[in-house]
Order: C-alpha cells, then structure tokens, then sequence
C-alpha cells in the first residue's frame, strides 16, 4: 500500500504523501491514515484554543460508541501551555469512541466541581500500514487555562457513564501543579529514545522518585515506526505501540508534564505530509512555534529562572532527510529570536536546549550530525545557551566545553563550567530504553573513570559520513540511564547553577556537574 521502495528512497515526505493522495481514491485515503477529528466542544479550564491535527476527514462510520461504565480511560500524560505557570493540557486514551469526555478539576480530590468539556482525536490506521492491523485510536484533550501560579490541581478524566467524581472511581485521581510565579529551585529530568521495554519502565520509576517540576524526552518516543526513515514503505510500522507506550509512561506523565521533541522515529508517513500528523492527534504542545503546520514539536516554555527550548533536527537532518528543509529556514530564524528574547529577559537565567539528533557525540550508530552543527551549534555559542540535551544515540555521553568547535575547558566529573565566558556542554542522554549501541573507546564515569586522548568518530554531513577525531569526549556511559538536573536561583549578581546529573538504571550517579552564572 505504500510507496515503492525504490520511489521512497528519492522523494521527501510530503511528496510520498502526494503520491499516495494521487494513487488512492477518496474513500481509501480517508481509511488509509488520515487523521480524523471529532468535534471540539471547549477543553479550557477557561475555554482557550486547541491544537488541529495536521489532516482532517469526514468521521470514520464505523467509529461506534459502547455503553461509557465500560471503557476505562488511560495513557493520561499531561503537557504545558504556552505559559506553564496558568496552562496545563491533560490528555489521554480510551480504547473504543465515547461520548461527551470531560474532565473535571479543583483544589481538592473530593470537591471536583468543575467540569469541561475535551476534545476528541481520532486516528484510523488500516491493516495493511506496516504491521498494523485495522485499528483506531482515540486521543482525548483537555486545555485548561487561568490556573493559579504554583498550585496544586486535582483533576479526573471521564465521559458518560465513567464520572471519576463518582466514589467507585475515586482511584483514578490524579494531580498536577502549575509553575510558580516567581523564580524558587525546582528539578527537571530528561532522556530521549523510550520505546517500550522493561528499561524504558524502570527509568519512568526512577525517574517519579525525582520528584520533577517537567520531564524532557528528546525525541523517538514511542518507536511505532522502528524503521526511523520517514517513509511510507516501512513495513515494521506499528500504530498499536503507542498504546502500550502511553499505558508505560502513564505512571510519571499523570502529574509530571511530559514535554516532548520529534526523532526520526516520530515522522510517521502515513498520517500527514510532514509524518506529524499522528504525534498532533497525541499530544497538545505549546503552540508558540515558528510554524505550527510543518513544525509541531517547535516551542519554547519558562519555569522559574530557565527557559526551554525544543526543536526539530528532522528539518536540518543530513543523515536522515525525510523532513529536510521542511520549514524554509524559518526555524533558525525563529530560534535566534527565541535566544535574543531570552536573554535579554531579566527574569531569565538559563536557557536549556532539546531536540533529537547529536551535535556531538561518538557512537558508532548515529554518532553527530552536521546539518545541527551547522545550523545550530554557532547559535549556542553566541548566545551562551547553558545546556543542549540530545538523543538519538542509545548511550550517555557528555561533553567537556565547546565553543567554535573546540574545547575550551576540560570538564571533569564533578566540574563547573561557566558559559558567559567558556562555551557550551551537550549531553546525549538517549539510554532511555531502547536498545544500545557501542563506542569506539572505553567507558568512562562516575567511579570508572577511563580518560583517553581522543576518540575516533564520524560526522554526517551532506555528502556523506566523514570520519574525525575528537578531544571533547569526556563521559561516556553504556547501559540506560537519564538526566536530573536540579536548578537553584541565587540573588541578583551572584551565582545560580543547574546542578546536572547522569543517573543509571540501577540508580548510582555516572556523572556529575554544574553550568554556573551570575544572576539577573
């Protein structure tokens, strides 16, 4: 059903979109992928804008609702608006269509007084799609709005005949809590490359432990399509893996924002022309990006004293370019504008980076992509970006200081860089649990520390891999792991710091440091 191989392999995403757009009749495509939506009554705690699905449909007919006391909702993962210390999405799946979900919320488990209305996403894979068989997936948001700065909500999920403020489902509760309005320490964490596996489970638990304000996943989320090449000739493709992926991360993402960056993995063909639109059906992000169409995973968020910034390295991507050049340049444009803004924020300290492909890093699968040093590396030198988080590569691996290129620093276990004055550190943290890859030198952390010279590595440029030899490697961890980064404000003029720690599966630290800098 989909493009021949030997098509694929020339044409981008949006082109094997057309093809298929041209190939099938109407009444194919729309039970061929499309995204469907249902109707959107509200979804705001004070009722704001919802995020669109990138392709839209007539309803499937076959999409029948069962009697609600039977359909129990799960997958609740939760995401920042635009301003996360007064917007909150809660999202979630039920298995089979419903009627009128809503969500119901307020200041305590047993006075849910306020109920509103969510919006429902469908999203219809037909059997011959990869390994999918026919199957239908409902997504469910609700966007709430107005909340209160650094205050915890209770909220439940239901629909009719499943009202979580019934005493039967009291057990299905859940909180969050809204970013505070002034700047007081908070702990976020990060990984990227989850997929579903017993790893994947045992870092979501150790990962709660941390009690974190947000999670961070940096992109290959779920690994439906495991193939990873953006086309819609990949056979292995899965839809049925996101619904075991949101059951998995359900325990974290219930009270923990769960702020996601698109892989290479998440350009899902099949659903829209820039493989998008199934990950829009999913998750409602904030939609403060430089082109919500082709670029939905393109946002930035403040917390406290730090600014996020995630974005798409599918659009500078050599190695893997399905999606290249999707957005025209426009997203470097608006990164740069992000970085001015912020820095010239006086209530903004920090400014984190996240997104998928490597700057730099020396696995022998992926190891780092040129198109993100070209594009995006001479920006966070400028602009003195304090942290850049990656994936990608299934490891831990970090960095001394880099600036133009070149160390600046040394970074030891245990150091401090400054970034004002030195440069950046980058860390891929894509041991999330996914299986692993290798190096080319030994390990080297916390209790093991194995330094070398330099380290023999490649770089994907557009011509081609070439191979380089690199002195910045100063960590590197095989086995799963993930990010805790705890940020700690300071008065005006002296130093705040993001205290950044690598944390194994088995618990025991593989690497520590701190980024310091004078604050506003």
């Amino acid at each position: 059903m989909g493009v021949p191989e030997q098509l694929a392999d020339r044409m981008s995403m949006a082109e094997q979109h057309e093809y298929l757009r041209a190939r099938f009749s109407r009444r194919t495509m729309i039970r061929g992928g499309a995204v469907t939506l249902g109707a959107v009554t509200g979804g705001a705690f004070v009722t704001g804008a919802t995020a669109q699905a990138a392709v839209r449909t007539q309803p499937l007919s076959h999409t029948e609702t069962v009697d609600g006391a039977y359909v129990a909702p799960f997958g609740r993962h939760l995401a920042f608006g635009n301003d996360p210390r007064t917007e909150i999405t809660v999202s979630w799946q039920v298995p089979v269509a419903v009627k009128k979900p809503f969500i119901r919320i307020g200041t305590h488990a047993s006075h849910l007084s306020v109920r509103i209305d969510a919006e429902i996403r469908t999203l219809h894979t037909p059997a011959g799609v990869g390994a999918s068989g026919d199957h239908t997936q409902y997504y469910v948001h609700a966007e709430l709005t107005r909340l209160k700065p650094g205050r915890t909500y209770f909220y439940g999920v239901g629909h009719d005949g499943f009202d979580p403020a019934a005493p039967q489902f009291a057990g299905t509760i859940g909180t969050f809590t809204t970013a505070p309005a002034h700047k007081a320490p908070f702990t976020f964490t990060a990984f990227g490359d989850q997929g579903v596996s017993y790893h994947a489970l045992a870092n979501d638990s150790l990962i709660l432990g941390q009690n974190p304000s947000f999670h961070l996943h940096a992109g290959d989320i779920a690994y439906g399509d495991p193939a990873g090449q953006g086309k819609t000739s990949d056979t292995v493709f899965d839809s049925r893996t996101w619904d075991q992926f949101l059951a998995q991360t359900e325990s974290v993402a219930k009270s923990v924002p769960w702020m996601v960056s698109f892989g290479n993995h998440d350009m899902e063909a099949w659903y829209s022309p820039n493989g998008y639109g199934g990950e829009e059906a999913r998750w409602n992000l904030p939609d403060n990006g430089p082109d919500k169409k082709n670029l939905p995973g393109v946002y930035s968020f403040v917390y406290g004293n730090t600014a996020v910034i995630s974005l798409d390295p599918n659009d500078v991507s050599f190695e893997i370019p399905a999606n290249l050049g999707i957005s025209g340049g426009t997203q470097t444009k608006w990164f740069e504008s992000q970085l001015k803004k912020f820095r010239a924020a006086k209530d903004i300290d920090f400014v984190v980076v996240f997104f998928h492909h490597c700057a730099y890093c020396t696995s022998t699968a992926h190891a780092s992509e040129g198109g993100v040093r070209q594009e995006w590396v001479p920006l966070f030198d400028k602009y003195q970006v304090d942290l850049v988080i990656n994936g990608h590569n299934h490891q831990y691996e970090r960095t001394d200081v880099i600036k133009g290129n070149t160390v600046t620093k040394k970074l030891p276990i245990g150091g401090t860089a400054y970034p004002e004055t030195e440069g950046v550190v980058y860390v891929t943290a894509g041991a999330a649990g996914r299986s692993l890859y290798a190096f080319t030198a030994p390990d080297s952390y916390e209790g093991h520390e194995n330094e070398v010279d330099s380290v023999a590595s490649f770089i994907n440029l557009k011509g081609g891999k070439q191979n380089e030899t690199v002195t910045w490697s100063r960590v590197r961890y095989l086995n799963y792991s993930f990010l805790r980064v705890d940020v700690t404000p300071a008065p005006k003029g002296q130093y705040t710091t993001l205290k950044v720690q690598g944390i194994a599966e088995t618990g025991d630290r593989i690497d520590h440091f701190t980024v310091a800098r004078k604050a506003k």
